[in-house]
């Protein structure tokens, strides 16, 4: 099987452009971070603090994720429910960067990420895929742009969705998260030694994944 670890901030298009270069080599895409936002949505259901790993950690007993595809695209269940639409609100993804710190939370979700990886030719991203979870990967890439062009493409997507958050709250909230994924004690966010830098801060959507598909032809 080849794997794509893909890595990055907060805000850097991993999603979209992973999902699009997927696509375009007839590959699954595996958002690993829609895996901690679901943990994340659950703790804020059920009133549980997303700081609070004992007991986060104690909540993981009732809780299944799964990932589903229909079609290519990914679809997130939290106990049954699909909830891809919920993990994508401002509040879901500071409860994902706050449990994802979380030791209990990262064993849990562990396996079914590399049980994922091991079965299908996959494009997997997240914070540590190219250090932790994939260390094997034949290619890593850590894709990134500078803060403020992440939160305003952030900021545009929530715009679209009716959400009211201003430019400077997303930029400041980017900021915190940078903050939290790079400095956490567990899977810092952090380039693989072996991996390839892509920033797309210059470039459009269309060139991002153009590179992204280019790299990994190139390592293949």
């Amino acid at each position: 099987m080849i794997n794509v670890a893909i890595d990055g901030p907060a805000g850097a298009g991993k999603s979209t452009i992973s999902r699009a270069a997927a696509g375009e080599l007839g590959f699954i895409y595996v958002d690993t971070g829609a895996l901690y936002r679901a943990v994340g949505v659950y703790a804020l259901r059920n009133n549980i603090d997303t700081k609070d790993a004992r007991n986060v950690g104690k909540s993981l007993e009732k809780i299944t994720v799964e990932l589903k595809f229909a079609d290519g695209v990914q679809h997130v269940f939290l106990n049954g429910e699909d909830v891809s639409e919920e993990i994508r609100l401002p509040e879901a993804s500071m409860a994902a960067s706050n449990v994802s710190a979380i030791p209990a939370v990262r064993e849990f979700l562990f396996d079914l990420q590399r049980d994922i990886a091991a079965k299908n030719n996959c494009i997997m991203d997240g914070r540590d895929i190219g250090t932790v979870v994939l260390p094997h990967a034949q290619i890593k890439i850590f894709l990134t742009a500078s803060p403020e062009i992440r939160a305003m493409r952030r900021f545009k997507e929530l715009e679209q969705k009716g959400a009211k958050d201003t430019y400077e709250e997303v930029l400041s909230d980017l900021k915190i998260r940078d903050y939290n994924d790079s400095h956490r004690e567990i899977a810092p966010l952090k380039p693989a030694a072996d991996s390839v830098t892509v920033d797309t801060s210059g470039l459009s959507l269309e060139q991002s994944v153009n590179k992204i598909v280019s790299v990994i032809k190139e390592k293949m």
